[in-house]
């Protein structure tokens, strides 16, 4: 019986949410940011910093790692996709008494992830002007703006058989299901690492 060979790719992602600024004075209690990746086949992957409250620069310095093990296919739609990020501003005022804590959006920007799959070194950083909601009265005012850095590192890829006596143990791949037989079907993100330098 013949063996089927299947083409994987690892990619990690280091990101790398630093600060934000030109943040109006009545958004700078209880500020973070979400970040949607995506993760092909319509799936996304949601990250938040963690709350900040300032009453001048907003800082987070958060540090994410990612890694993404999947067929060369799914990593190619991926550079299709984009990093979704939203400034928000949680509201925790009590309403009928009962204290609530949904979050209101100040500003969304997006980086398609060829841009940095494209770029030397596949790194950049940079200051993402966010779209608001809100007109603003003054003219003059900037809009809110955050500063990210985002590294991807490719991995090796590796060519793996589908025969079962090929296959390794979950524990060794990562596989959900414990078979190994559908590893490759899930290509999607798992947090590694999530901490604040």
């Amino acid at each position: 019986m013949g063996v089927s060979q299947t083409t994987t790719s690892s990619i990690t992602c280091n990101l790398r949410i630093i600060r934000a600024k030109n943040i109006e004075l009545k958004h700078t209690k209880n500020m973070f940011m979400r970040c949607y990746l995506s993760s092909g086949n319509n799936r996304t992957v949601q990250i938040n910093t963690q709350e900040v409250s300032s009453n001048s620069d907003v800082y987070w310095n958060n540090s994410f790692s990612l890694d993404c093990l999947g067929s060369e296919e799914s990593i190619n739609s991926l550079k299709q996709g984009n990093m979704v990020f939203e400034l928000r501003n949680r509201n925790k005022t009590p309403v009928l008494g009962i204290i609530g804590s949904s979050s209101q959006l100040i500003g969304r920007a997006e980086i398609p992830w060829s841009r940095v799959f494209e770029s030397p070194n596949m790194e950049i950083e940079t200051w993402m002007p966010m779209i608001t909601k809100n007109k603003r009265a003054n003219a003059d005012l900037k809009p809110p703006a955050v500063q990210v850095a985002v590294e991807v590192k490719s991995v090796a890829q590796t060519k793996r058989g589908k025969n079962n006596n090929e296959l390794r143990k979950w524990d060794q791949c990562g596989c959900k299901d414990g078979g190994c037989s559908s590893c490759l079907d899930y290509d999607m993100f798992a947090l590694g690492l999530a901490c604040e330098l």
